[in-house]
């Protein structure tokens, strides 16, 4: 079923994801609620692992599928892939396995997530200089602004593919490029981009992606993505029996990692979150991820319509080439959490967040498929509770 198949018919939809039987959801920048495919092959899971072992044949072919379903949705290989989460774990294994030197710099953002500042923030510990890029609006990181912060002796630049407060997309080829070209590693936070945007990594160094956002799959179960090239620079921080040789489960006297991204997988993994994301993955494949960013950028386009003639004031991009489908508002009299409860209780799941200057913020980030009914009813119930 292609995806206007899926809008145009309300049963299908309301079959695929349940959560829309009762409630209008637009929080997938937040936690995403599970398509029934993912919940049906969990469930599946676990009952067979009641009538086998949780490591029976069927898994181990589900993992290798599922590493290559990964590798094609970010342009990589198999074999660049290891299925780790959260995203935090991802960024935190970059973080550790390099070989810092004395006075090595890292460019990173202050207002990016939490997850994607504090691994760089606590390599000053050890003598890295962690420079915190400074843009003119919340989000907006372009290649300019980044290469008018390297030196000698940038090492790394660490940033989001997309802000999670005002849904800015960084140029990621652009950047990667740059970056590149002047032998700088670049590390992306992946998760507010990937299953919603093209997230492609070919000019990208390490990525981590967990899948409870816009890959609509489980929590602590993600996409970890290291280039094969920075195999040997970017050493396992995290060690066990899975990732380090271990013929017939004998120790060694020598550690020697496997030949993959593997290598960044320490021991037994979370199986029936990888099964969901399997299955998410297949997903996302068949309606295509240019199909899935463009009914996205539709939807934001009525979105932010809507809540501007409302009154409410977009803090972020509007359209363009760095819009996504995240659109964060505020009202200049009502207070955006007391509208969020309200929404909350009129079934209409969204995200209040605030700012570094304590602004509070409604966020909206409906996924593909979500219905211009439902915005339109979002919107209504918006207009009573704002009047």
């Amino acid at each position: 079923m292609n995806l206007a198949e899926l809008i145009g018919n309300e049963e299908k939809r309301l079959a695929r994801f349940p959560i829309a039987r009762e409630k209008i959801f637009l929080s997938h920048a937040a936690v995403t609620a599970l398509p029934h495919c993912a919940a049906q092959a969990m469930a599946d899971y676990a009952y067979s692992s009641c009538k086998d072992h949780q490591e029976f044949p069927e898994f181990m072919k589900t993992m290798t599928e599922t590493r290559q379903l990964s590798a094609d949705l970010i342009g990589a290989e198999a074999s660049e892939i290891a299925l780790l989460g959260p995203t935090s774990l991802g960024l935190s294994l970059f973080a550790k396995g390099i070989s810092w030197e004395p006075e090595d710099e890292v460019i990173c953002y202050m207002d990016d997530y939490p997850a994607n500042v504090y691994p760089w923030m606590e390599l000053e510990r050890i003598g890295v200089k962690v420079k915190y890029l400074k843009s003119e609006e919340l989000g907006v990181i372009t290649p300019e602004l980044i290469e008018s912060n390297l030196s000698e002796k940038t090492r790394l630049v660490a940033l989001a593919s997309c802000n999670y407060l005002t849904g800015y997309r960084i140029d990621i080829n652009s950047i990667g490029k740059m970056l590149g070209q002047k032998n700088v590693l670049f590390a992306l936070d992946g998760i507010q981009t990937c299953g919603a945007f093209p997230t492609n990594v070919e000019h990208v160094d390490f990525m981590s992606a967990d899948a409870h956002k816009w890959l609509l799959g489980p929590m602590a179960i993600g996409i970890v993505y290291v280039k094969k090239k920075n195999f040997d620079l970017l050493r396992p921080a995290l060690l066990g029996a899975w990732n380090v040789r271990s013929p017939d489960y004998i120790t060694q006297k020598e550690i020697s990692f496997h030949n993959s991204a593997r290598r960044y997988e320490p021991g037994v993994l979370n199986a029936s979150g990888i099964v969901g994301l399997k299955a998410v993955l297949e997903m996302i494949q068949k309606i295509g991820i240019d199909s899935i960013s463009k009914r996205l950028l539709e939807i934001k386009s009525i979105l932010v319509e809507g809540v501007e003639s409302l009154g409410y004031k977009i803090h972020g991009p509007r359209n363009g080439k760095n819009a996504s489908s995240i659109t964060s508002f505020s009202h200049h009299t009502e207070k955006s959490s007391e509208i969020f409860a309200n929404l909350n209780k009129a079934g209409i799941i969204a995200s209040c967040r605030k700012n570094r200057k304590g602004e509070e913020l409604l966020r909206f980030s409906p996924h593909f498929y979500n219905t211009q009914r439902e915005i339109n009813q979002s919107l209504n119930i918006l207009a009573k509770l704002s009047c």
